[in-house]
């Protein structure tokens, strides 16, 4: 017996050291599909400096929507030198009276800092409904877990510029409301797992987008 785990212990040790020898990058080839793991390595005849080169966080987003806010990401289908290092950036620009509504990143957790003007921030926990609500300011920081519903409002009267980090090359993203009211989920079962009546649910998928 005691041989036969010395064996088991040895082929499990020479399997996560033949895993240990990884390739410095894989810069992603955004022409193929990305799946669970990322995207397909580039050829490394193909990569360049520019791969691991990010400008488009230099200008502010355009805030001129509904929300009044704009989230400009770095992750790898923007990014692709990103790819398999497990970690992205986004920028936040939020005009006066933005909003970046209830949401979660289900792939990551993230960390918020703040460079211009004030931001109310918070998240909820899971297992007790928790509240953690704080108003930030420029050089602040928040940390909001992997896979719990948050948001961010501008708390000020000027514009909001953040950059949230992700431990994640592709961290994922889903909106409450867009996720409830964007869709074609038909209202009957929007009303039943929401509690709101058919006028309110029906004024919400008009001016999210969604039918049915």
């Amino acid at each position: 017996m005691h041989k036969l785990s010395t064996l088991l212990f040895s082929l499990a040790l020479s399997i996560l050291l033949s895993d240990a020898s990884v390739q410095d990058f894989c810069v992603g080839d955004l022409t193929l599909p990305a799946g669970p793991a990322g995207y397909s390595c580039k050829s490394a005849a193909n990569v360049t400096a520019a791969d691991f080169v990010f400008t488009g966080l230099r200008k502010a987003g355009n805030t001129t929507n509904i929300i009044s806010a704009a989230v400009t990401p770095a992750f790898d289908a923007q990014y692709p030198g990103l790819n398999g290092l497990g970690l992205s950036l986004a920028r936040l620009d939020l005009a006066p009276g933005g909003v970046v509504p209830f949401h979660t990143h289900p792939g990551a957790s993230e960390l918020l800092l703040v460079v211009q003007g004030t931001l109310v921030a918070g998240f909820v926990s899971s297992f007790s409904n928790q509240v953690y609500v704080k108003k930030l300011v420029k050089g602040d920081l928040m940390v909001f877990p992997q896979g719990l519903l948050h948001f961010q409002i501008n708390g000020g009267g000027r514009t909001v510029v953040a950059f949230a980090s992700f431990g994640s090359a592709n961290p994922g993203l889903q909106i409450t409301d867009y996720a409830l009211f964007a869709n074609d989920l038909p209202s009957a079962l929007v009303e039943k797992t929401t509690f709101l009546d058919d006028a309110q649910v029906k004024k919400l998928k008009s001016v999210l987008g969604g039918s049915g």
